[in-house]
This record gives structure tokens, sequence and C-alpha cells, in this order.
């Protein structure tokens, strides 16, 4: 049986998921485990504890021998990329939340947390409340995986759930969702897909053992729909929602993220509001999917609180199949694709391979066929604002050789 470890926490950040990972731990009768130390940012800002608990100056906690569990909950990487590395210095765990942070300096955090022999545990940063990393590391670490995918945005799926539902516009549905709490007053990390593309960057490096770095990666998100888009789903029988998309074709991982047409039998149809959900899909598991709130005080505090309560006995990822699997990241591929556009002329600046549904009107025109997503890339996305572009989720995607894409950019050129 091994011995518990007495946890002594140093806690960076007291907002929505300090406070409540701060009440939960109070509420726990089976960890051994104090806060001792609070360090926040604002001094001015008003708190639910007096303001004794509180200090502004990172070395009390970095520099205090007895502290030795440093738990990272602010929302600014850089400044929690030196909390982290002067922690892993410091031979102290860490426990994180924050998924730019990870997806970002991965390698030297894991670099820095093997040398000083510590653990680096971070299960509130894929999906909330979900113990997906978990589970990838541990249930499926001998499972050959196939795909994983999953609704990792509540922001965004709140504002399509209600867009499918009340037929207002996204502008509209955005600035409820923010007076609601459920957006940020800058909103673009959520509704462009940032916030979608790192959690996905974690999922990739537990399920397929690949490291990516952001750019590598293409997000596309929801802020061009249009209203008559929906009405296109509805009229169809599906539902828009915003995927974050890995699947393993041969040694190659397609990964995206981006607004997915879904039908009714999907795992994602039915997943609303601020929830979220994960598939996962394995050679002898089959497939199976995790839901769960996956923002908010009390989900996210209670996927950090598993992770301290894991470091009473030492526990670190293995990161089994980083070392085992030889997969790299698919650059080229066609998938049946939707483009949107009010003025129809906007809608040449994609080109399909093939067109099976198309249609045109002085107001709002559409093509439905498939597309070469290599053509895309997140800054083509912004600054095409007229071009809402979504892609099927039950199509099959097809990774085209180095030798057709070769063929395409000299056809370009000529």
């Amino acid at each position: 049986m091994y011995m518990r470890n007495r946890l002594t926490i140093g806690l960076f950040g007291f907002g929505c998921v300090g406070s409540g990972l701060y009440q939960v731990l109070n509420q726990s009768t089976l960890l051994n485990a104090n806060i001792k130390r609070i360090v926040v940012k604002d001094p001015n800002k008003s708190r639910s504890l007096p303001d004794e608990n509180f200090s502004f100056d990172k070395n009390v906690i970095l520099n205090d021998p007895e502290i030795n569990v440093v738990v990272e909950l602010i929302d600014d990487a850089d400044a929690a990329f030196n909390i982290v590395t002067e922690a892993f210095k410091k031979g102290k765990y860490v426990v994180s939340a924050n998924k730019k942070l990870i997806a970002e300096h991965l390698d030297e955090l894991l670099d820095l947390a093997k040398q000083s022999n510590v653990s680096f545990l971070y299960e509130a940063s894929a999906c909330g409340s979900i113990p997906v990393i978990r589970n990838l590391e541990e249930y499926y670490n001998n499972d050959s995986l196939s795909g994983i995918e999953g609704i990792c945005n509540g922001t965004s799926n709140y504002i399509l759930t209600r867009l499918n539902n009340e037929l207002k516009s996204f502008d509209e549905i955005l600035l409820d969702a923010q007076e609601a709490g459920f957006a940020e007053s800058d909103p673009t990390l959520d509704i462009d897909g940032f916030d979608s593309k790192y959690k996905l960057q974690i999922l990739i490096l537990h399920s397929f053992g690949l490291k990516t770095k952001p750019e590598e990666v293409l997000n596309i998100g929801i802020r061009h729909i249009k209203t008559k888009d929906i009405l296109f789903a509805k009229e169809k029988g599906l539902r828009l929602r915003l995927i974050s998309y890995a699947k393993k074709v041969e040694d190659r991982i397609v990964a995206f993220v981006a607004p997915l047409f879904v039908k009714e039998n999907s795992f994602a149809y039915d997943i609303n509001y601020e929830f979220n959900g994960v598939s996962i899909e394995a050679l002898f598991s089959d497939k199976q999917v995790f839901t769960g709130k996956g923002a908010g005080s009390f989900p996210t505090a209670s996927a950090v609180l598993s992770d301290v309560s894991a470091l009473q006995f030492d526990y670190k990822y293995e990161y089994k199949k980083l070392d085992s699997l030889n997969v790299e990241l698919a650059d080229a591929i066609e998938i049946k694709a939707f483009v949107s556009v009010s003025d129809s002329r906007n809608l040449d600046k994609l080109q399909f391979t093939t067109v099976e549904e198309e249609y045109a009107s002085p107001e709002y025109s559409y093509r439905v066929g498939t597309l070469r997503i290599d053509q895309l890339t997140h800054d083509f996305y912004r600054n095409n604002p007229d071009l809402f572009i979504a892609f099927y989720h039950d199509a099959d995607v097809k990774i085209v050789s180095n030798i057709d894409k070769e063929e395409l950019i000299q056809e370009e050129m000529s």
C-alpha cells in the first residue's frame, strides 16, 4: 500500500476556479492537504475571504520550503509559464488548468518536470469536470485509438444551442452569453476555436502520443455564422456544433477544430448549452462518450481536486504512447464541406474538388461539396467575414498524397 503524502498547497489565482477549489478542498475529508498560501494579482479586487489570506508576491509560494504543491489557476499563459517553471526548478509538484500554457510549452514543461522528478498534472485543462486525460492515460493506455473528438468549449456550444432554438442573430446571442457570464468581454479564444484547439492538442498527445504546435492545427470558428445557415441545418435535420476533431488514418493524424453538421445519431447532437462531450473510438473498447460540464467553478475545481488527490500517491502521467507510436499530422486532406456567403462572388475564394449542391440568390448563397482544407488557414477565415465554413461530421476524410498536393500546386501556378 502506498504511503499518502502530506500536501501543502500554494495557490495562484482566486477567481472562479480558485475560489471553487478552496471550497471543495475544505469540504473534503479524504485528502491529506491544505492551502497554505494564496497569491493573486489585483490587490483592489473584492474577494470572498479576508484580505489577510492573500499575497501579491509569487515568491511567498515559490520560496516556501513547506509548500510542495503549486496549483496554478491564472488566465495569463506567459505569467503561468514563469510560475510553473520556477516551481519545477524548486522541486514542487504542479497542477494546472491552463490549456494555452500546455499547448504552447509542453516540451519545455515535460523536460523540466522530468529533470526535477516531480509530477505535472492538468486534468482540468481539457474538458472541465470530464476525466478524459486520466482515462486516456490509464484505461486506454493499451488500446489502439482510432479517433477522439469533442465539444470542448462551453461558450461556443451555448451560443450554437441558443441559435438553433431561438433563431436570433449571432451578435444578439453573443451579447446574451456575455451578460450571463458564459462568454468573456473578448470572446475570441472561444468563438474562433483557439480554446478548443489548445484542448485538442492535449487530447492528441494523450491519445496518439503526438506533440503538436498551435500553428500546425487548423481552427475555424463560429463568428461568421448566419441565421440562414441555422435554417439550412434544421431543414436537413442537422445541428451545428464546434468540434475538436482528431482521427488516425494509417500513420497520420487528421486534426482540426471547425463547425460540423451533426446528425441525430451523433454523440454531439444532444449535448447542449455549456455542456461538453468527448467521444473516444478504440479498436477493442469501440466508441465511448463522456459528457459533463466543461467550465464553471465547482466542475473545474473538481478536476483540479482530482489531480491534487492523485499527488498523494506520487501519480505521474506516463506518456506511454509518446515513445511507442510513430505518427505525424496529415497536412493535406479532403472533406465534405459547406460554405455560405452573402455575396455570391465570394464563393470562388475556395476551390471545391467536387460540387454536390449549390444555391444562389442576391442575399444568400451556398455551396456543398468536397474541399481541400489545406487551402484554409485561420487568418483566411478571420479575413473573410462573409464566409461561413462548416464540415460534415459523417463524411469520410481522405488524406491526399504528396503527389496529389504537388499537382494541385502546379495547377494553381499555371
